[in-house]
This record gives C-alpha cells, structure tokens and sequence, in this order.
C-alpha cells in the first residue's frame, strides 16, 4: 500500500472511522442515488397525481419544479455548513429529513402539501449532494483513487438518472402513486446508523464565524435566478413580470453576495479559487455541457415519441444506452484521465459528444434504430467523459477545506447549467419550429398560431379540424419540428466546440504527487525554518494536522496556519 493510503488510513482509525474507504464509496452512492432517484422518479406519476389531487395548472407546475428549485437554491448554503460544523453531520440530517419529507409526500392529501413535502426533500437533497462529494474527497487522497472514485460516483448519477423513470413506472403498476417516495425510507432508515458508524467526520479551518447572511444571501438569490430560468425554459415570455423579477432580484443578490465574500476576512467561499485557471475553467465546461445537452435530451425524448410514435417505456428503452455508454465511461474515466489528462481528456469529450450531436441530424421522420443507437452511445460516452474530467479537476484543484463549498459550485452550475439548456434550446426550437406552420392550407391564422407553440398542441390542433387540413397541419408541424431539432442540434454542437476550446485551459496533466505546501515561516532571525522533507505522509490530505517532528519543529502545515480541524467520530 502506497504512503498516501496509509497514511489516510491511520488518520481514520485515528478519528474513529475504521471503515475501508472503498465501503465508505458505496454508502455515498446509495446516498446519490437516491438523490437522483428522486428528481426523475415522480415524472411518469404526474398523471397520477393530477388524477387524484386535482392540482390546478400552477401548482402540478411546483410540484414538479420545487424539488430542483430549493435543491439548488440551498447547494451553496449547506456545502459551506457542512465546511463549519461537520460533513457528516449535515449528511446525516440530510438523510433524517429526506425520510421524513418522503413520508409526508407519499401520503400527501392534497396539492400543497405535496408541495411543501417536495420543497422538503429539495432541502434534505441540497444537505446530501455536496456532502459526498467533499467525504469522497476527504477518504481519497490520493488522486489517482479519487479519480476512480469519482468515476464510480458519477456513474451512479447517471444509473439514478435513468432508473428513476423506469422505477416509478414499475410501481404505478402495481400500488398508488405515493409508492414512489416511500420507497426512499426502508434505505434512509438503514443509511442513518450506517453512516454513523462508517462515515468519518472532518470540517474546514472553522477560522471566523459562519457567514450566515451571505449564506441566506446566496439562497434567495440562486432561488431568483434558478426559478426565472426554469420559467424561461417552460416557454414563458422573457419580459414577463414572474419571469423578469426573480431574475433581476437574484441577480443583484448574487453580485451583492459576491461583493461581499470579497470584503469578508473569512468568507463563506472563497472566490480566489476563481483565480485559479484549472478550476474557474472546470465550473465553465461543467455550465456549458449541461447548457449543450440538457434542453436536447428533452427534444430528443419528443421526437421519440411524437414524430416517431413510440411508447413512454420504448423512448425509454431507446435512451438507455445513452445512460449505459456515460456509466461506462465514468467507470474508465480514471484511466483516461491518468492516461491523458485533464487537458486533452475534457477537450476530447467535448468533441466527441459534437460528433454525435452533428450525426444525430441525420434523424428525420422515419425511424433509424441503428442510427439513434450509434448516436445515444457517442452521447452518453462524450457527456460523461467530459463531467468527469471537470468534476474532478475542480474538486482536485480547491482547498480542502473549502471542499464541501466546492461540491456546492460544481452542483450549483450543474443545475443552472441544465436549466439556461432547456431555456435557451428551447428558444432556439420554438424558433426554428413555429414559422413552418404560419401558413398551412386550409388552416385558420389562429389555429396555425396554437399550433406553433408546440408539436403535441398542433396535434391537438389537427385532431379538432379533422379531415384535409388537420392532415396537412399534421404533416407540416411533424416536418417543421425535424427542422427545428437540426437546427437545435447544430447550435448545440457549436456550444459543444466552444467548451473544447475552454478546456485547452485545463492542466495538460494528472498531477499525482502530493498537495502543495505553503511558504515555509520564518525563524526568529527572519531565516527560512527547516523544510520537512516530504514523507509517505507529508502535505497529504488526510493527515492528521499537527504532527511535530522528533526535534519539536512543527510540520509545513502547522507552520502555515492551513490545518485541517479533525472531529473525533
């Protein structure tokens, strides 16, 4: 075993968690997963829902939308929290809550506490996500086992991701729809004592208070922006009052809560992580990916079903081996990193996942298995390559103890970076969609106009006309819709170059060796102090923070004034 593993593992016995690091990985991905279980596991039971609630137009719509809007809202809240008061304890309490709130939402008997139930479960998942992803960092510290791990970790997203459809589905057919949060609780109430015993604890420098109003600061202001963007994305007008004003609110928050960190001692982030290229440019491709990719997804999951007519479980199926090709990549995703670093790695994705965008516009309305097929697996292979090299540059490249807030940047612009996707693709296919059925024969100039605004509402549209020109509404909204999604697909491909021109910013290599050690102090005649000469332990993540030599000099980082609190389990 190498000097970094063992020395990792003595500091673990040292605080109590004697568990091996690798069952520690498999209690974060149970956490994970069902995190991202439940952000797509109520899709399919929307109908459901509506059918026995009755909620009215609005509300179906938060009830959808409240989860990711309050989970992305708190990311940076409970990310920077954790740093202060302990990792694991916030992952706990994470747990404790997402139990609760998953019971109250499966026996909701009415819209709003359904939707004060999911608001629930979005702060229990803000508590969760970026807490395993500073524990992964905490229990890995050697890079090279990280990067492994965090390809495992990933590649769990993706399972959650796609299984959450597939998951619900099973269950409306055979109880009522609230079975799809109840299954949350058998594995909460086993992950709770679990984690207690297994999870280490750790927490930042704690150096000053907790920035408590920079912390509220962030979450209104990212509930502002995040919720003007997911209007946006649902099709709302750009200038509309619901739209603008949460956007122009959380705006000014955000630079405020900027401007503050800035002038703040110890502030709750710290911003000089920006400076530095590898992780500035790590958050960038994150945001652009997800920009790329996600608002495509949703198109690509339309014309599955409404040009090609497949079933729900057939789109499904379809798409699986987009989420089987991103799971195998983030479980190689180590390797290629080592092999060819963090430069050529999150570049080559980006090009890859071009490649299949620019080979996906040979769909058009006949049905081409061979050809989705190829595509999804290009698809999922570049996406997850690419995520997985910035995920893990980015939490590589932030201080240790400012991990948990890292998690929070890297989940944080994962969301806003899906959400501007679906606003601005959307935008770009409605675009490309509505002028081709300005002037159908037969058609009146109001029915035309209804059946611009989307594929599903002209179908409606040409079922009410009926006989000619319902037909011809029908054909001209099928062959508009194809050409909305070339042009969807090209812009999104050129997005795609973009962010593989901005990952040639990215470090060229793998940088193993061990953390960097500040300056060394000075001595009382102003004299360098004696450099500790790096052992199998020194300058590693993971060792216990004072551990003076046989001559009583302190080591580098007691020197520095940079350790890292441990907390007795």
């Amino acid at each position: 075993m190498s000097g970094t593993t063992t020395a990792a593992a003595r500091c673990r016995r040292e605080t109590g968690a004697g568990a091996n690091r690798w069952v520690v990985l498999v209690v974060l991905c149970v956490s994970l997963l069902l995190v991202a279980l439940d952000a797509t596991v109520l899709h399919v039971a929307v109908p459901a829902v509506t059918e026995d609630l009755n909620p009215g137009a609005i509300e179906l719509l938060w009830i959808v939308d409240v989860y990711p809007l309050v989970c992305a809202s708190l990311l940076i809240l409970f990310g920077t929290l954790g740093d202060r008061i302990g990792r694991r304890r916030v992952l706990l309490l994470g747990y404790a809550l997402f139990g609760v709130a998953s019971g109250i939402a499966a026996f909701s008997g009415n819209a709003q506490l359904l939707i004060g139930a999911r608001a629930l479960l979005g702060i229990g998942g803000a508590m969760i996500m970026p807490a395993t992803l500073s524990i992964l960092r905490e229990v890995f510290p050697d890079r090279r086992e990280r990067a492994l791990a965090i390809g495992i970790w990933s590649a769990v997203a993706a399972v959650g991701a796609a299984v959450g459809p597939l998951l619900g589905g099973f269950l409306l057919e055979h109880f009522w729809w609230g079975s799809v949060f109840l299954v949350n609780i058998p594995l909460m109430i086993v992950s709770l004592p679990v984690g207690r015993l297994l999870l280490p604890e750790s927490r930042g420098n704690g150096e000053g208070p907790w920035d408590v109003a920079g912390a509220l600061m962030a979450a209104a202001g990212l509930f502002g922006v995040v919720l003007g963007v997911k209007r946006l994305g649902g099709g709302e007008a750009p200038f509309s009052p619901f739209t603008l004003v949460p956007l122009l609110v959380g705006a000014v928050l955000m630079a405020a809560f900027v401007r503050r960190q800035r002038r703040r001692a110890h502030p709750l982030v710290d911003l000089r992580m920006f400076a530095r290229p590898a992780f500035s440019t790590s958050v960038g491709c994150i945001v652009l990916a997800m920009l790329a990719l996600v608002g495509l997804e949703l198109i690509a999951a339309q014309y599955l079903q409404l040009v090609l007519g497949l079933s729900p479980l057939q789109t499904g199926l379809r798409l699986l081996p987009l989420t089987i090709a991103a799971m195998a990549a983030g479980l190689a995703g180590a390797k290629l990193l080592r092999r060819f670093g963090p430069r050529a790695m999150v570049s080559f994705g980006f090009c890859l996942t071009a490649t299949a965008v620019v080979t996906l516009t040979a769909m058009g309305r006949n049905d081409n298995a061979g050809l989705l097929l190829f595509g999804f697996v290009l698809l999922g292979f570049g996406l997850e390559t690419t995520l997985f090299g910035a995920y893990e540059s980015m939490l590589s490249e932030a201080p240790q103890a400012q991990s948990g807030g890292a998690a929070a940047i890297g989940e944080t612009s994962y969301q806003l970076g899906a959400g501007i996707g679906i606003a601005l693709l959307g935008s770009v296919m409605n675009a490309a969609y509505a002028p081709g059925l300005s002037s159908v024969p037969g058609v009146p100039a109001a029915d035309s106009a209804a059946a611009g605004h989307s594929l599903g509402e002209a179908y409606q549209v040409a079922d009410r006309l009926g006989g000619a020109s319902g037909g011809a509404l029908r054909q001209a909204a099928r062959d508009s819709f194809v050409h909305g999604l070339h042009v969807t697909l090209l812009v999104s491909a050129g997005l795609l170059l973009l962010g593989a021109v901005m990952a040639l910013r990215l470090p060229r290599v793998m940088d193993c060796g061990t953390t960097a050690i500040p300056a060394p102090a000075k001595d009382a005649a102003g004299l360098p102090a004696p450099a500790a000469i790096p052992g199998p332990a020194a300058g590693v993540v993971g060792v216990p923070a004072s551990t003076p030599d046989p001559a009583g000099i302190p080591g580098p980082r007691d020197a520095a004034g940079t350790a890292e609190t441990r907390v007795s389990a």
